[in-house]
């Protein structure tokens, strides 16, 4: 329905096109963002590309544009523009219109005399080296174009203008910064960093600080021994992989600098796991490989920054129990949920099971052990409550059930570690999203949770974990750490897109599968993005050495093809040559791994004092907790049950007479009347009558035509009546509900009606007993108790108004004032 409704209106802004569409087409796009914001998860029509196209033609439309440019000119007075080289042209093209009017002469924000020698400002902060993101459509080039026209509409205005070059780093020793000068001052890596005539130069804030940059020879393939002729194929050989043992040797050496806590100097502490940053250009099977190798070696590790969330093990174990429950005749699901962590059967006691089962079942031969206080009792026990709950609970709540009261996450975590975590609260986040917009079915939401990739993002920055974080290089950006590896440095982007767009005022696009098949104009176009993608190549480069404050190793793995000249490692490593010392590495030399052990070593000494409040960071034991941190809460006392004020008088309402109506339709009939007040008086007077028989014709009511016809006219003599016009106008709510204490008792409530005047409240309470009492001291006792009730805490909540308790009858009609009197003695009849 939403997104429809937005299709909707997305038509309607397509066919404005006129100036004199003005307020129509700030309404469509206001109601556009505003859906957007609220629905982000329904609106698939929307997205934001969509809002910034929306915003981008309402600043350029002739007439339009100096209209909404009119009523920003009194909110707008100063423009920041954060990682401004990351800025796409629609985006600047948005800044550009909304900055146009600020240097146009002397206007409104001139008058202000607090602001007078400030005028309005445009504040851009970026670097054009740093600029990464073209998928987003990023563009450096833009960057400077829009710098010089600011600046050319600066001067014109006679206004001020500072172009300030910020080459202090803050966060890199001197070191790593002189390793980042010598690479980027060559003309093999200057393209897309730098200007040609430009010289990268960078100064340290962190002056006197101990740094260290080492390149290590690359991990080159090995000839992988020939097998005996005629072995039997019993064993499982494993190829060689330098990508691999470049995995291996990387955790090693990181496990070294733990174990052995080698000293970080410019820190004055042993490096802990949390100081060290591995970053790669993409999420190839070298990140699983140095993950794995890292946990084999017992060192801490955040995992990769993104996930496919199905192929995570915890969320396929939760997936194989639901799968279960679903079908338990299904063998293969049942062992291997009964070799999750949260049965932990071991396949000796799985084959125990399954072997004798003969023509049975595996959910069969787990039943023969029910009741039994063996691991298979207790697996089945466990399992059968599942299966009864599963019709009954969602999604959501089942696999809240499993991870929580069954000890689920607890279980999962001591196996697979503290990285479950994330994957199984991003799994039950998906099953309460699920649940909000598709019916709470378990076998739809397992069918859509694995019918796509869905990749989640993890902050591993977030809680000071301190373990080694592996990243990509994008991914790092704004991040930092002391110790900095770059391991996929031997290769190269490859052009494989082979879509292209023409350059003019009308771009055409081309196909082009190969170069092969090209022409001229692919051929040219085909060049432009190969610049392009290398130049963003050697940006990348750029942001993945800053990262490093302290020390930052370069390594890379070879393949059978030679790495090209161009690629990371040889543009570092001819850099770095330039200063550097060669040295012989024991540790690399000891491994025998890399192609040598020579190393080329940039670094200088500890001179100044250490960085301080920059501690180690001890690990929390037990012992730290507090006593309730390790002791179970005592149990909460139940609240006691709200006072329920309509519920007060047992009586009964009184009829006519028992013949005119049986019980069913006399309870109906009350709460239909109450209803249609409800309802009605939201319509136009003119369709209270239609609706209100639409309504009463429901099968549902199963109501005699003549008794439909009583309850139509009760409920228009109480809306059609002009004394009781106050009490329904525009002011006034329905079926309002109240909390509150009255006295020490806790009260919840709905109010029929609500009507709030500038001095008054009114609490209109309809009431269809037949035939209604005259006199206001013949009414129940339960009815007055109400609305003593209702009367004090809404004058709590107004307390400088008049509460006013009106009983409406709708049985003839008229209304009936309770009056104070009979309110107080009501209240102190509750306090006693």
């Amino acid at each position: 329905r939403e997104a429809t409704r937005l299709e909707t209106l997305h038509e309607r802004l397509a066919s404005i096109k006129t100036a004199e569409a003005t307020s129509a087409l700030l309404a469509v796009a206001v109601e556009i963002l505003a859906s957007y914001r609220k629905h982000k998860q329904l609106c698939s029509l929307l997205d934001y590309d969509d809002l910034i196209q929306i915003t981008r033609r309402l600043l350029q439309t002739p007439g339009v544009a100096a209209w909404v440019l009119y009523k920003l000119d009194g909110g707008i007075d100063h423009i920041l523009i954060d990682e401004s080289q990351d800025t796409n042209p629609a985006q600047w093209d948005i800044i550009g219109a909304l900055a146009d009017e600020f240097f146009a002469g002397a206007g409104r924000f001139e008058d202000r005399a607090l602001h007078t020698t400030i005028g309005r400002t445009v504040f851009a902060v970026g670097d054009s080296k740093q600029s990464i993101y073209s998928f987003q459509g990023a563009d450096p080039q833009g960057f400077a174009r829009w710098r010089e026209i600011f600046s050319q509409k600066v001067v014109a205005a006679e206004r001020g203008w500072r172009d300030v070059t910020m080459n202090v780093s803050f966060r890199s020793t001197e070191t790593v910064l002189k390793a980042v000068d010598l690479v980027f001052t060559q003309d093999t890596a200057k393209g897309g960093v730098a200007d040609p005539g430009e010289k990268v130069v960078h100064l340290s804030a962190r002056n006197g600080m101990a740094g260290r940059v080492e390149v290590w020879p690359p991990v080159v393939p090995v000839q992988s021994d020939e097998p005996p002729p005629w072995k039997p194929p019993v064993e499982r050989t494993r190829g060689d992989s330098p990508q691999n043992r470049l995995a291996l040797l990387i955790a090693r050496r990181i496990a070294r600098m733990i174990e052995a806590k080698e000293m970080l100097p410019a820190r004055d502490r042993a490096i802990q796991a949390s100081d060290i940053m591995v970053l790669v250009r993409r999420r190839t099977s070298f990140v699983d490989e140095l993950v794995r190798q890292l946990k084999a070696l017992n060192v801490p590790v955040a995992g990769v920054d993104r996930m496919v969330l199905p192929q995570q093990l915890a969320v396929m174990d939760l997936i194989a129990l639901g799968q279960f429950l679903l079908l338990p005749s299904d063998d293969l699901t049942l062992a291997t949920v009964l070799k999750s962590p949260l049965l932990g059967i071991d396949e000796e006691q799985l084959f125990e099971l399954t072997h004798p089962r003969g023509t049975a079942s595996l959910w069969e031969a787990l039943s023969a052990h029910a009741g039994s206080d063996s691991d298979y009792g207790k697996a089945w026990a466990l399992l059968a409550d599942l299966l009864a709950r599963t019709d009954y609970l969602t999604p959501f709540a089942l696999f809240s059930h499993v991870c929580v009261a069954r000890d689920g996450r607890r279980k999962s975590l001591g196996r697979l570690g503290l990285d479950a975590d994330d994957p199984i609260d991003e799994f039950l986040s998906l099953a309460l999203d699920y649940e909000r917009s598709h019916p709470p079915s378990l076998q739809a939401f397992l069918q859509w949770v694995q019918q796509d990739d869905i990749e989640i993002k993890r902050d591993l920055e977030q809680g000071g974990t301190n373990a080694v974080r592996i990243m990509t290089v994008h991914g790092s950006k704004g991040l930092q750490a002391p110790i900095v590896f770059l391991p996929d440095t031997k290769q190269v982007p490859l052009q494989r897109d082979g879509m292209m767009w023409t350059s003019g005022n009308e771009p055409m696009l081309l196909w082009c599968p190969s170069a092969k098949e090209g022409d001229a104009i692919s051929g040219a176009l085909r060049d432009t993005a190969k610049v392009s993608q290398m130049e963003e190549y050697r940006r990348l480069l750029y942001v993945a050495m800053t990262r490093a404050e302290d020390r930052l190793y370069i390594c890379g793995w070879e393949t059978k093809k030679t790495a090209k000249s161009e690629c990371w490692y040889n543009v570092v490593r001819s850099g770095v040559a330039l200063l550097a010392t060669k040295t012989t590495d024991a540790f690399l030399e000891h491994q025998n791994i890399t192609s040598s052990s020579e190393v080329l070593v940039l670094e200088n000494q500890q001179t100044g004092a250490a960085k301080q409040g920059d501690r180690d960071i001890a690990p929390l034991t037990a012992s730290d907790l507090p006593s309730w941190a390790t002791s179970l809460p005592l149990p909460e006392r139940d609240p006691p049950q709200p006072l329920a004020p309509s519920r007060a008088s047992r009586a009964e309402p009184t009829v006519i007479s028992p013949l005119v109506e049986d019980s069913k339709h006399r309870f109906q009939r009350g709460l239909i009347i109450h209803r249609l007040l409800q309802t009605l008086p939201d319509l136009p007077p003119s369709r209270w009558a239609t609706a209100a028989e639409a309504y009463l014709t429901r099968p549902s009511w199963d109501l005699p035509a003549a008794q439909q016809k009583k309850i139509v006219t009760e409920a228009l003599s109480v809306l059609s009546n002009p004394s009781f016009a106050a009490l329904f106008d525009t002011n006034s709510m329905a079926e309002v509900p109240i909390v509150g204490l009255v006295g020490n008792h806790a009260v919840s409530g709905q109010v029929d009606r609500l009507a709030i005047t500038a001095d008054e409240v009114w609490i209109i309470d309809y009431k269809t007993n037949r035939p209604p009492p005259r006199e206001v001291e013949k009414v129940d006792a339960g009815y007055v108790f109400q609305m003593a009730v209702y009367c004090d805490v809404l004058q709590r909540i107004y307390p400088k108004h008049t509460v006013r308790c009106v009983l409406l009858w709708t049985d003839g009609p008229f209304t009936m004032e309770v009056p104070a009197t009979l309110l107080d003695a009501a209240l102190k009849n509750l306090a006693a």
